[in-house]
């Protein structure tokens, strides 16, 4: 009893700690992909099918260096395209990091940040207390070492370098030049360079900067690293570690050596692009990315009112165990990771919609995935489960559009089903032109969507799942599900297509309007300007007596040209008082519109295969009647063998990939008892989307089955009966299954048909059905009778079209469906209408018994339909304004032809089942409100789109998938590779013969830098220079002598003394004219440190007074104190050092000459004539040692960088007089600091908090590379 209590226990545990019952919501994203720089392209790139896959672009790296086609050439990649992250603007001000340390910073630190923060930002706490960033923590998956590491790692391979140049016959010298500027091709190595390098401090830093009190690190689970990320920080959530936590992955590394290593593997494509599933797939292509997202638990974002994009219902994890080797996927493995999940959501896993695969492309990969899944969705499934088993669940890839993104390869695909989701769209996988025969797909609950579809349930909430798999046998599968059916305000991220209206008093003054327009979308800031003027156009409403013009566009481009054509037609049609030239509607002022609107509503024949699809993306109201019929559908045909499917799946079929497959999806959609309910669902939906707009209509009619959406749409009877009637409707009047039963056709007959009476009289058995124009009438009869009468009409003239309808409807031969229908009429309830709704039958309004209207509906289907009377009758009674909702323009021509004499305005909401069907109904409301119907809010769903980060002037840097290298690196790089330097033209001489030793001929060669003796440039000191700040250009060096090297003469030749003394001569001078110019910006420095010494002594003093009268000292002010102190001890031991040097180059330089003078012969007093003289004020030994000062500007922005000459340590000196030059002496930091500086007092109205403020910003200037005029006090920083 105690064992089975206790094992009861333990399962009930087990239950609740299961997510279903703590679900966590994802309540901000973001995101950073190729051709995607915020989250809201992203999501429009995958529903448009955008394809990022492009060649390897030239700042990542060079093809011609790394490409081979053949896969088999050692060190080389056989793929050279894949996914790239576009340029982002980085402002390092913003996050308070100091330019000079960008470059030794790997990119994913930096653009980690901006996509944490933008993050933070879309869940609504980019700025929140300190108590909810002290709860919250940031885990991101990263896979082994970051870009940067590559490139310090490769500074360090020197010593190789070394010995390969010295064993190929090169001098120590030149090989120590040529060192030299191989170096300067990869990043330094300074103190942040460590930190730089490493993968965890992207989450640290983030924490950091963003100040984050929770868990911060990252994981690698290789290509399941994002996935495994999310699990353990929804860990820290469930086990109430943190409140809040941010998760994801990020993955810059397109580097070669990525290349490399899935080359080798091999698991590239040979292709063009990725193919995940399809026929053809061949391998995989990589992609830079990074994605993140905000969770919270549940009940916590509820609570707090966060904006939820879809919960986290269950996670599986597993490993692969022992299989062939340690990349091989393993289909087993995999699907118990999918068994987790569904266990853990506790649901059945035939209810999911969709499923987001690993999908790398890769056959053997696909192929396991595949196995798999179907392992899992096809195992003891029991006949009765309540779920479908046709193919219903959406596999796909977001790899096919972007490529593997590795360590960001989870996320991006998370990312993209949280958005489907969010908005009930079933995202498309593109490169997909047949599916694997391997598969077996056909037989399984998936297919491959390749178009963008409208997810529509009946009820069921929409769930779908996520895998990601990586090397190593890591398996992880999520399951989500969507928070809201139906989005309550702004929620969609992709773009449309917008409306713009202009108006003005006249119309000349509305083509003023236009011209001063069109001048301004045409200049500088025209996108905001662009921006301003679609607002303007939904907000502002347009005064009844304004000439207005309207038009639809998507872009600027779009209106610049639309615009012109605007203007163009107002100034060509200056006589008319209204016109529709291009998509451009116009008129003179508004017409009166109330009492004149009339709703039309569809009828069976104008049914499409995925009518009006774009507006089931765009406006929630779309889907709710097609949620309603699917929900009959299921309910009502579970058991039919005709009709299993929901009816959005037959007007939303799946992909197919043969003619015969897609013609019988068409022909399903002709059948009578899908088209009816299909038409009235995407009626109701247009109705809907109306109405909620402010539409008020003052008339209803609608042809055959529109006139039962007609009565609902005048309230008579209640939306749930009118979703019961259309069903029922198309079910009565179907086909009966008795193949000798005749239920006849129909045939529209176009010409002169107040003739056709007539002309019909041999057919006893054919009736007018419908008389729908002034040129348009429709037969209905037996079959046999309609094919006799299709050839006699046609041989007088008439134009006859057969209609695909499956009954000749409005005649005694459906009169098998008239009774089942009255039946359903019967059992409804009837209202009174609330306006007018005309009868097909008598072509007038129905009287207001609610009785009498039901009477009438039961013999609907037999009677004829009137409907040019009918029109005619609407138009008598006032009606002027016709609106028709449903597919395509049937109607709407109808009324065109039966009111051609009259005034009236026709317009169709779907006009057009070739274009986008959202786009078609922007331009019908821009006609309407041109018209005088107040109708500009019509969408209130779009989301605002994300704003740029703004620049800051000389500080925003452009990143992107590669790291940061600052133009002033790249030139010094440049100018080492082109500083003339050319190796000498043999190996050094061991003979002992009167030639130049190599050593000195090598020293006379310029260089950029040394290792001998140290040139500070920018390039070389610890401090980078600020990015994109401009300085005066680098002075360049000094040649001594530069062809020299080239100029040596072989070692069984030697020099004339001349030549000796002239090339001697020459050097010296360019020597000692280098000491001069160094001597005199020393002299300068001196000056400087010497006026920066009585600035800090005013702001010493200043802090005595201010302590002698009992104020406060800014501790500000004490801790830049503390800094100025620590630089100055630096600052001195680095001129000590340069002294130092000064006087061994002196030395050396002197030595050079003795030797050359000794070797030539010549005595030693020969001096060369030109060799100025060093002239120096005052000794440098009475120099007093520098008093702590406000730091002088950096020496290398304006002293020459060429080095002094190289002395070769096997030059030996001989005995030769040296004139002697005094040696500096250099107090040491500490004693300068106790000694008692000698200045003069200053007077006390010199100091001022500006002057202090000022000094302050100038050494923070100086120590991170910000410019001074951007830096403010109060600034958060990393020191």
């Amino acid at each position: 009893m105690t064992n089975k209590s206790s094992r009861q226990t333990e399962s009930e545990s087990m239950l609740n700690a299961r997510m279903c019952n703590r679900p966590i919501a994802i309540v901000g994203i973001s995101a950073l992909f190729p051709d995607a720089p915020n989250v809201h392209q992203y999501w429009d790139n995958i529903i448009n099918k955008i394809d990022s896959i492009i060649d390897v672009p030239e700042s990542r790296w060079n093809i011609e260096d790394y490409y081979d086609i053949d896969a088999e050439t050692p060190d080389k990649t056989y793929c050279k395209r894949g996914g790239f992250l576009p340029d982002i603007d980085f402002n390092p001000l913003e996050f308070g990091i100091p330019p000079n340390i960008l470059e030794v910073t790997d990119v994913t630190q930096l653009l980690g940040l901006l996509v944490a923060k933008s993050a933070m930002e879309d869940a609504g706490y980019g700025e929140t207390s300190a108590e909810i960033l002290d709860a919250t923590g940031v885990i991101l998956g990263v896979t082994a070492g970051m870009k940067l590491l590559g490139s310090l790692i490769s500074r360090l391979q020197y010593p190789v370098w070394q010995k390969v140049l010295r064993r190929s016959g090169i001098s120590a010298s030149d090989t120590e030049k040529i060192v030299e500027k191989m170096k300067k091709a990869y990043v330094r190595w300074e103190e942040n360079s460590f930190p730089g390098l490493l993968g965890n401090v992207i989450a640290g830093r983030i924490a950091n900067r963003l100040n984050l009190g929770g868990t911060n690190c990252t994981v690698d689970a290789a290509c399941a690293s994002s996935l495994s990320a999310m699990k353990m920080a929804i860990s820290d959530l469930l086990e109430y570690r943190a409140d809040m936590m941010i998760a994801g992955g990020v993955d810059a590394d397109n580097s070669p050596l990525m290349y490399m290593c899935f080359s080798k593997t091999p698991a590239f494509t040979k292709g063009e692009n990725p193919r995940p599933f399809d026929e053809e797939s061949g391998g995989v292509m990589i992609g830079e990315g990074m994605g993140m997202v905000v969770l919270k638990r549940l009940e916590d974002a509820e609570r707090d009112g966060d904006n939820i994009y879809a919960i986290v219902k269950g996670i599986g994890t597993s490993s692969d165990g022992k299989f062939k080797s340690i990349y091989a996927p393993r289909s087993g493995g995999q699907a118990k990771a999918l068994r987790k999940a569904y266990a853990d959501a506790n649901i059945d896993r035939l209810s999911i919609g969709m499923l987001e695969a690993h999908g790398t492309g890769t056959a053997a990969g696909d192929a396991a995935e595949f196995d798999g899944l179907k392992e899992v969705f096809t195992e003891n499934i029991p006949e009765n489960s309540g779920y479908p088993d046709f193919q219903h669940i959406a596999l796909g890839s977001i790899k096919s559009q972007i490529g593997h993104t590795k360590a960001a390869a989870g996320i991006a695909g998370l990312i993209k089903t949280t958005l489907a989701l969010h908005h009930k769209i079933l995202p498309p996988t593109i490169n997909i032109e047949r599916p694997s025969k391997k598969l077996g797909i056909e037989k399984t609950p998936f297919y491959l969507n390749t178009e963008p579809r409208p997810w529509i349930t009946n009820g069921v909430p929409r769930r779908a799942g996520v895998s990601a798999f990586g090397f190593g046998g890591t398996n992880f599968h999520f399951v989500l599900e969507e928070f809201q059916a139906t989005p309550s305000g702004p929620f969609r991220m992709h773009k449309t297509s917008e409306t713009v209206f202009i108006s003005a008093p006249t119309p000349k003054e509305l083509d003023a309007a236009c011209n001063n327009l069109l001048a301004e979308l045409e200049t500088v800031g025209a996108e905001e300007r662009h921006l301003k003027l679609i607002e303007s156009s939904r907000e502002n409403s347009i005064p009844k007596k304004h000439a207005r013009l309207g038009f639809v566009t998507d872009s600027l481009a779009n209106t610049v040209e639309l615009l012109g054509q605007a203007i163009s037609t107002l100034e060509s049609k200056t006589d008319k008082s209204e016109w529709n030239v291009k998509g451009i509607a116009f008129r003179q002022q508004a017409m009166e519109t109330k009492g004149k609107v009339v709703a039309l509503f569809s009828g069976q024949g104008s049914q499409y295969m995925n009518m009006g699809k774009e507006l089931f993306f765009n406006f929630p109201s779309m889907a709710e009647p097609y949620g309603a019929l699917d929900k009959l559908f299921t309910e009502k045909n579970e058991k039919s063998a005709d009709s299993p499917k929901p009816l959005s799946a037959l007007v939303f079929p799946i992909a197919v990939f043969d003619e015969e497959k897609l013609e019988a999806q068409q022909a399903q959609l002709q059948r009578t008892e899908i088209a009816q309910p299909a038409i009235g669902g995407i009626s109701a939906g247009l109705f809907r989307i109306m109405r909620n707009a402010g539409l008020e209509i003052d008339f209803s009619a609608g042809h055959s089955f529109g006139e039962l959406t007609a009565l609902w749409a005048a309230d008579v009877i209640s939306e749930e009966d009118y979703y019961k009637l259309a069903y029922a409707r198309g079910q009565a009047m179907a086909v009966p299954d008795d193949p000798n039963f005749d239920a006849g056709s129909m045939l529209a007959v176009m010409g002169k048909v107040d003739k056709l009476e007539g002309d019909i009289t041999d057919f006893p058995d054919v009736v007018m059905a419908n008389l729908n124009s002034k040129k348009q009438v429709v037969l209905a009869g037996p079959t046999d009778a309609i094919l006799k009468a299709h050839d006699a009409l046609k041989a007088k003239k008439y134009t006859v079209v057969k209609l695909p309808v499956s009954a000749a409807f409005h005649t005694p031969l459906v009169g098998h469906a008239q009774k089942p229908f009255a039946k359903a009429i019967r059992a409804v309830k009837f209202n009174k209408p609330q306006i007018p709704v005309y009868s097909n039958a008598t072509a007038k309004a129905y009287p207001d018994s609610a009785k009498t209207i039901q009477k009438q509906l039961e013999s609907h289907i037999l009677n004829s339909v009137k409907f040019r009377d009918e029109i005619e009758n609407i138009h008598r009674d006032g009606g002027r304004i016709f609106i028709e909702f449903g597919p395509k323009n049937v109607l709407t021509k109808l009324v065109d032809n039966i009111l051609a004499d009259k005034e009236y305005t026709a317009v169709a909401l779907n006009e057009n089942p070739k274009k986008d069907s959202d786009s078609l109904l922007r331009e019908a409301v821009v006609r309407l409100c041109v018209v005088g119907l107040p109708l500009q809010k019509f969408d209130p769903y779009a989301l605002p789109a994300p704003h740029a980060t703004a620049k800051k002037s000389g500080m925003s840097v452009s990143l992107s998938g590669t790291n940061y290298i600052s133009d002033a690196t790249r030139q010094d790089y440049e100018n080492a590779l082109n500083d003339g330097f050319l190796v000498s033209n043999g190996a050094p001489s061991a003979s002992g013969s009167g030639a130049v030793p190599a050593s000195v001929s090598a020293s006379m060669t310029p260089a950029l830098s040394t290792s001998d003796v140290p040139v500070v440039t920018k390039s070389e000191r610890n401090e980078s220079p600020a990015p994109k700040i401009k300085t005066e250009p680098e002075k360049q060096g000094l040649a001594i002598n530069s062809t020299m090297s080239k100029q040596q003469p072989s070692s069984q030749q030697s020099f004339a003394p001349t030549q000796v003394l002239e090339t001697l001569e020459r050097s010296l001078s360019g020597f000692y004219q280098h000491q001069n110019e160094t001597l005199q910006v020393h002299r300068q420095y001196l000056d400087q440190q010497s006026e920066y010494s009585r600035t800090v002594f005013q702001l010493m003093q200043k802090q005595i007074e201010l302590a002698a009268q009992g104020s406060q000292i800014p501790p500000e002010v004490d801790k830049q104190m503390q800094m100025f102190h620590a630089h100055q001890g630096e600052t001195l031991r680095v001129h000590e050092h340069y002294l130092n040097q000064q006087s061994e180059q002196t030395q050396s330089a002197l030595s050079i000459t003795q030797q050359q003078l000794g070797n030539s012969g010549q005595m030693s007093a020969v001096v060369p004539t030109s060799i100025p003289a060093v002239q120096i004020s005052t000794p440098l030994s009475a120099v007093p040692a520098p008093v702590p000062s406000v730091p002088a500007p950096i020496v290398s922005e304006t002293v020459p960088s060429v080095p002094a000459p190289i002395v070769s340590a096997s030059v030996q000196s001989a005995p030769v007089p040296v004139p002697s030059i005094p040696v500096p002496v250099v107090t040491s930091p500490q004693e300068a600091a106790v000694s008692e500086p000698k200045v003069a007092p200053v007077a006390k109205s010199t100091v001022s908090a500006e002057n202090i403020t000022k000094v302050t910003l100038a050494v923070v200037s100086e120590k991170t590379g910000y410019p001074a005029e951007m830096l403010e006090l109060g600034m958060d920083m990393e020191s």
